[in-house]
């Protein structure tokens, strides 16, 4: 059932304003930059799923690390407003409180890919009988690559040693299938990894489930969060997932190919696993005598490698720190009625060739609707793209939406459909 149902929708600009009246992140708004058009109003920006807005706060936290880089010199690792030394620490809390984890099992570092790369060195780690990787047959192509890539480090050949959970002829994936794949070859899969919400569909797994499965059978379980950070709530640290991933430059709004995260499960924390190391994972206390043997901090930074770079991380922060105070529980509930109210304007246009291909239940979905016109091509959103909307194309045939509740508004939703109404039947 669609959570539209359960709430008093109406089709008009007078009701879309009034909740943004209510709305209690209403003020969050101001805090982001807007594209402009021509004219110089705001344009209807519904593509954080691909790039989040910029904060108006982040220009003022990187000037504060070049000013103190300008002020301090070297002596900014320890002096500065913010001191570089223990920079990433500042990111730990808000982070984890975002993703479901503690602290300590959270770090900012690397870029995603890279970051999955350093994750199955870890915990891909293949015998004679259990040597395969499973993932989602539509996954993001870079999780396809990586993982091919790691087999064949293994010297394994991904076509007899990478398995595919498939989607059924409607896009979507039934956990059912994923059941039976466990089932049947529970005794040779070593790596179970998940893009948590499918980038093309918007379809959020059950990571309860699926995280529960793979334990039952004694097979690791790690999750690409690249597109449910920042909108859906993983608690990873409650599920025991082993590892996770993610990019910050979507709904965490830290800039284009800014950082990545990465959650490794405090069980892990001082087992004797195998990593690729750099002097950021050693021991801080003895980080600096320089000429003795890796002791690995005993927690997830033990797999940093270098030294963060700190005014990517100052993106970072601009950004948590708005979440933080925003509060997530706030954010997602907003992001719940928002998409509702996107998917309840979409249905009122009772077009026979709309087709929403991602779940109705918002339990199975974050902030991303995916919708197609099964008459239209990718003309259709060229025009929206040149009235004013930015939203994203993804091939075969599908119109990414992705209204993010810290910044877009009700009333972007309802002009949003308003503009397609507009291209599609009265030109």
């Amino acid at each position: 059932m669609s959570l539209s149902s359960k709430f008093e929708f109406q089709n008009s600009i007078n009701f879309a304003k009034d909740c943004d009246e209510k709305d209690e992140l209403k003020s969050y708004r101001d805090k982001f930059y807007f594209p402009k058009t021509n004219n110089g109003s705001k344009k209807v920006y519904l593509c954080g799923n691909s790039l989040g807005l910029q904060p108006s706060n982040t220009e003022t936290y990187v000037n504060q690390v070049l000013s103190d880089w300008k002020e301090f010199g070297v002596e900014g690792h320890t002096d500065a407003e913010w001191p570089w030394l223990p920079y990433h620490e500042f990111l730990a809390e808000p982070m984890a409180k975002i993703v479901g984890a503690k602290p300590s099992e959270v770090v900012v570092m690397n870029t995603l890919s890279a970051n999955l790369h350093f994750m199955m060195v870890s915990f891909f780690n293949p015998n004679s009988t259990k040597n395969k990787i499973l993932i989602e047959a539509d996954a993001f192509p870079s999780d396809l690559y990586a993982v091919e890539s790691q087999l064949k480090f293994h010297d394994l050949d991904p076509k007899e040693s990478l398995l595919f959970w498939q989607p059924r002829e409607d896009n979507r994936y039934d956990h059912k299938d994923f059941d039976q794949l466990i089932q049947k070859h529970k005794d040779e899969i070593a790596l179970v990894l998940i893009g948590n919400t499918n980038y093309y569909t918007g379809q959020c797994f059950d990571m309860k489930h699926i995280t529960k499965t793979c334990q039952d059978h004694g097979i690791t379980i790690g999750f690409d969060l690249a597109h449910g950070v920042g909108n859906i709530k993983p608690n990873l640290h409650e599920l025991g997932v082993d590892f996770a991933v993610w990019c910050t430059y979507k709904y965490l709004n830290s800039g284009p190919g800014s950082l990545g995260g990465c959650f490794v499960h405090e069980k892990h924390h001082r087992a004797d696993l195998k990593r690729f190391t750099g002097w950021w994972g050693h021991d801080k206390t003895t980080r600096f005598n320089m000429r003795q043997g890796f002791n690995p901090i005993p927690s997830v930074e033990a797999w940093q490698l270098s030294n963060p770079p700190i005014l990517s991380m100052a993106a970072v922060k601009a950004s948590l720190d708005i979440f933080d105070e925003a509060g997530f529980e706030n954010i997602h509930a907003k992001s719940k009625k928002l998409t509702s109210y996107l998917e309840y304007l979409l249905l009122e246009l009772k077009d026979e060739n709309l087709n929403i291909i991602t779940p109705s239940s918002p339990e199975e979905r974050g902030c991303q609707l995916s919708i197609q016109f099964l008459d239209a091509d990718k003309s259709l959103f060229e025009e929206l793209t040149k009235a004013g909307v930015i939203a994203d194309w993804r091939e075969p045939h599908v119109i990414r939406v992705a209204p993010a509740p810290l910044y877009n508004s009700f009333e972007d939703v309802y002009n949003f459909v308003q503009i397609l109404k507009r291209i599609r039947y009265e030109r």
